[in-house]
This record gives C-alpha cells, sequence and structure tokens, in this order.
C-alpha cells in the first residue's frame, strides 16, 4: 500500500492489524505521530480526514526539501499554544476561593460590589464567570455580608441557606451550629425544610439541632469584626472554640465543666487579657506551655 494511503487511512483510524505494522514502519513514524498529536488540540470538531491528509503531506513535503529538524521548534511553539489555552479555559472556570487561617481575618470585593469580611478559619467560594446570572456563594465558617443590590443573592452552608437581594448580615456556621443575624434589610433563612424571614434585627441560632430564641440584635454590624467576640448564655465549649479560631492555639479543657453557660466577651489582639475575660467569671486558672498550648483548671 501506498506510503500515503497508509498515512490516511491511519488519520480515519482504519488501519487493520498489518497495515498499522507497516505504517509504523515508515521512516518519518514518530514525526507524523508527534505533528498529528499538535494539530489535533487547532482542529475544529468536524474532523476533515482529507483536509488533515493534505495538511500533512504538504508539511512532510516542504520539510523534506531541508530538514526535519524544524519541527521541534514547530512543537515546541504547538504545545506552549496548548498549554496557555488550557490555562485561560482552566483559569476562566475555576471558582474562586477564600480561605482565612486561625487568628486571621480578610474583607474581599466580589463581582458586583458586594463586600465579605471572612472571620477566622473560613472559606469562602465563588464563581466569577457565572456572576452575572447566579449571585452565589458557599461558606464554611463565618463571614459578614454587605451585598449589593441586585438579583437574588445565596449563600449556602452545610447548615442551610440565606437568600437576599441586598442587605446586611451576618452568617456563622461552625460545627453543631448555625446563625444568621440581620443587620439590614431582610432575608430568608432555609434551614432543613424550614424557612424563616428575618428583618433587620432579627437571629436565627440553631445549635446542636435545636432551634435557640435570642433577643433583638441592637449593634449596627458584628462585634468579631471590632477584633471581639461576644456571647450570651452561650455553652463555654463554644466560648473555646472561638479562642482558638482567634488566637491559633489549643486549649485543654478536660479539668473544666465546657457545658456551663457564658456570657462576657475576649478581645482578639490581646491573648492574657483575653484568657483573663474568660476564665475570671468562670474561676478558672490558665496555664500557657510552649506558647500555643493553654491548660485549664478549676482554683
Amino acid at each position: 500500500m501506498k506510503r500515503e494511503d497508509l498515512i490516511k487511512k491511519w488519520l480515519d483510524n482504519e488501519l487493520n492489524t498489518q497495515e498499522l505494522e507497516a505504517f509504523k514502519a515508515l521512516e518519518d513514524y514518530e514525526n507524523l505521530v508527534k505533528l498529528s498529536s499538535a494539530t489535533k488540540r487547532f482542529k475544529s470538531p468536524e474532523f476533515n480526514s482529507s483536509e488533515a491528509l493534505n495538511t500533512v503531506l504538504h508539511t512532510i513535503n516542504t520539510a523534506k526539501q531541508y530538514s526535519l529538524n524544524w519541527l521541534k521548534p514547530l512543537l515546541r511553539v504547538a504545545a506552549i499554544l496548548a498549554i496557555s489555552l488550557s490555562i485561560y479555559y482552566y483559569t476562566t472556570n475555576l471558582d474562586t476561593n477564600i480561605n482565612t487561617l486561625a487568628a486571621q481575618k480578610t474583607t474581599i470585593e466580589l463581582p458586583d460590589a458586594s463586600s465579605v469580611s471572612l472571620n477566622a478559619a473560613s472559606t469562602l467560594t465563588f464563581n466569577k464567570k457565572n456572576w452575572a446570572t447566579i449571585r452565589e456563594v458557599i461558606l464554611n465558617g463565618e463571614a459578614y455580608f454587605k451585598v449589593a443590590k441586585g438579583s437574588t443573592f445565596n449563600v449556602i452552608t452545610s447548615a442551610g441557606t440565606v437568600t437576599v437581594l441586598g442587605t446586611q448580615f451576618n452568617v456563622k456556621q461552625r460545627e453543631d451550629f448555625f446563625e444568621v443575624v440581620c443587620y439590614e434589610g431582610s432575608v430568608n433563612v432555609t434551614y432543613e425544610t424550614n424557612t424563616e424571614i428575618l428583618k433587620s434585627g432579627d437571629s436565627f441560632l440553631i445549635i446542636d439541632g435545636k432551634f435557640i430564641a435570642k433577643e433583638k440584635e441592637t449593634k449596627l454590624n458584628p462585634s468579631w469584626i471590632n477584633n471581639e467576640s461576644y456571647f450570651k448564655s452561650m455553652s463555654f465549649a463554644h466560648v473555646l472554640h472561638e479562642f482558638e479560631r482567634q488566637y491559633d492555639v489549643t486549649i485543654n479543657s478536660q479539668h473544666v465543666d465546657v457545658e456551663q453557660l457564658f456570657t462576657g466577651s475576649f478581645v482578639h489582639n490581646n491573648k492574657e487579657l483575653a484568657l483573663k475575660s474568660i476564665t475570671l467569671p468562670l474561676n478558672l486558672n490558665y496555664s500557657i506551655e510552649n506558647n500555643n498550648s493553654i491548660v485549664l483548671s478549676r482554683e
């Protein structure tokens, strides 16, 4: 079989076993495979074998007049173009992930000029490409939102979903804890099969699967925005978990009652003062080991 016929059948994936062996025996077999692999990245979805054959044969015949060495820079350029196109497609369709570590906070601006302040040890995920049609973020942790007016804005958490049009609110989702506080406008909170509408000052709190009633919120924004964590009749275990996030420490509390309720606050920029704020009201002692390990005990 003629060389050109072998190449055409190879492009059409029609070679039988004997013909395939004959094709592999061609002196420029490896160059044909490399060139075909490079050009396939740029051809149209409708594959035209005759056109591809002519392109390959023309390239090869031209190369014979000079040298096959030109294939190396061509393949290098083709590879660079293919990688660049892949990176562009990947980055323009990829979700954006914002993460904060323990003892870290950050504020970001979304594509519609909405802003999100992310508390310590939290993650926010959204897609820039689809933002014009779908204003939606996925939250794991705690964040304070100032949403620009526009289409529906959804905050999705593993515990529930918050839906708004344009408002200011705080969402906190931790293990066995889900809280939404509305500071301006109104929000819809969906938890399991229930939907609750919150107006300015209203709160929605679920702890260990149980709804907890709260008094009207009078503050203009959550206390953590101002580097302070405030608690009212909250389990001491929850207080300790938040302390660990804000100071990147571990707390040994096996010798104290972590189920007792705590009302008070601690600052985020002075560890010694913060420790005194959460231990003195409960008559507890503390000791710091290795700067990032704290042991609590009874007085």
